[in-house]
């Protein structure tokens, strides 16, 4: 059984409106072992939620972003199901001084996504979905739509320093769209191409719950997404994970067969 999705949206919102904003230009950081910052805002957001949801779920275990390794390894290995957490995605742009970053929670069962939110609290946009029945942007249904642009012609989003530098290049000197943009918020980023802002989309190697959440928002929105091995993106494992997107089944195609071949 999938839980009811609106106390969970509460309780993202929540906590990340008290947790994250009023930390906004306020805090520093720590680097990570792997390079990546961490807030006060992450920490403070992560422990909130994991006991919100302990509250709501108890039977539920729960991984997060901010767990040691070898916990998220277990727990994803030996959980029929299981919460998945990105406290605050978008870290460098927080500790920067963006406006780019957000909350997200997706819930495994049995090895899909069947729950996820994703939560970007300085826009007050509340993305979610429940596998089989839809999603929302603010409980209003999204709907991914054809855009009417040719590949050529397109606003791209591409994470440039996690792609092979054979793709990269063959990216930079010869783009197959009109313009590029880098969020630096994975969560954001499949959350928009599922509101059909961008055309297309790329990413060298996402972590689990980066992707999470986006992959059900997207798949029921009725976008287009898969590797660049032409898989299908989401699997419950710790391998990072590449990603193609579009909510426009013609560029996904174009765009996708255009990176096939340079890759």
């Amino acid at each position: 059984m999938i839980p009811n999705r609106k106390p969970i949206e509460d309780l993202i919102k929540q906590v990340a409106i008290e947790e994250i904003l009023p930390r906004f230009n306020k805090t520093g950081y720590q680097i990570k072992n792997d390079g990546s910052l961490l807030t006060e805002a992450d920490l403070a957001t992560d422990k909130r939620i994991q006991k919100g949801l302990a509250a709501l779920h108890p039977e539920i275990p729960f991984l997060s972003e901010e767990m040691p390794a070898e916990q998220q390894k277990t727990l994803v290995k030996d959980s029929e199901q299981l919460w998945c957490l990105d406290p605050l995605d978008g870290t460098s742009n927080f500790a920067a001084g963006l406006p780019l970053f957000a909350t997200s929670l997706a819930l495994f069962q049995k090895g899909e996504v069947v729950l996820a939110c994703t939560y970007d609290p300085v826009r007050d946009e509340m993305f979610s979905a429940i596998k089989g029945n839809g999603a929302w942007l603010n409980n209003k249904p999204l709907q991914c739509k054809p855009s009417g642009f040719a590949l050529k012609q397109c606003t791209a989003i591409v994470d440039f320093k996690r792609l092979s530098p054979k793709l990269a290049q063959s990216i930079l000197q010869d783009p197959p769209f009109k313009s590029q943009r880098n969020l630096g918020s994975c969560v954001i980023e499949w959350a928009w191409m599922a509101a059909n802002r961008g055309h297309i989309y790329l990413h060298g190697g996402m972590k689990l719950w980066d992707l999470a959440a986006g992959t059900l928002i997207l798949e029921e929105a009725g976008g287009y997404a898969c590797t660049l091995e032409s898989e299908t993106v989401f699997r419950p494992a710790m391998t990072p994970r590449s990603v193609i997107i579009s909510p426009d089944k013609e560029l996904f195609d174009a765009w996708k067969n255009y990176l096939i071949a340079h890759s």
